[in-house]
């Protein structure tokens, strides 16, 4: 069974395709080409288990990847697949520039001003067309913070933290 902290979940099997046992995968990246390039991938079981696929093939049909498993060739062999999470090894993820995050990396930091003053965690990332959007909770309170170079100043992942300078009126009720 793979180490649980080295999985990445990275879509969903919303179900078949055809009777020759093709899966519809959902990213959650929003680009399906992502799990084209893959040649395996993990599907998660009830009770947190985890099991290991060949992908035989796969393409991308309608902002979906749809994806043949090794020896699955029968849709009665892939039913009982749908509503599973796909889940990829780390390492099987690219390279990404200085600067550039994977939002898993992201999720659960804890997001201070330049004055240090703790904002709270990084709970969920927004993406709104021209940039993603941070929410921060603090207790029961929602911030949503714009993702700019402006605005983040620091991203520290050992340190489990980001510093961000605040727009005037943000914080304002």
């Amino acid at each position: 069974m793979p180490d649980v902290q080295e999985l990445i979940l990275i879509g969903k099997v919303l179900g078949t395709h055809g009777i020759r046992g093709q899966l519809r995968i959902v990213p959650y990246s929003g680009d399906p080409a992502s799990i084209t390039s893959l040649r395996t991938f993990f599907l998660g079981k009830p009770g947190g288990q985890y099991e290991s696929y060949v992908i035989e093939r796969a393409v991308v049909h309608k902002k979906r990847a749809l994806v043949k498993l090794k020896d699955l060739d029968d849709i009665n062999q892939v039913l009982s697949l749908a509503g599973r999470e796909v889940f990829i090894h780390r390492d099987q993820l690219p390279e990404l520039s200085d600067g550039e995050y994977y939002w898993c990396d992201l999720i659960g930091l804890e997001v201070r001003t330049e004055e240090g003053d703790i904002l709270g965690d990084l709970k969920n990332i927004l993406e709104t067309g021209s940039n993603d959007v941070y929410v921060v909770m603090s207790g029961e309170r929602e911030i949503l913070i714009p993702a700019t170079e402006e605005v983040v100043l620091a991203v520290d992942l050992d340190g489990r933290s980001m510093t961000v300078r605040l727009p005037d009126g943000l914080l304002d009720l």
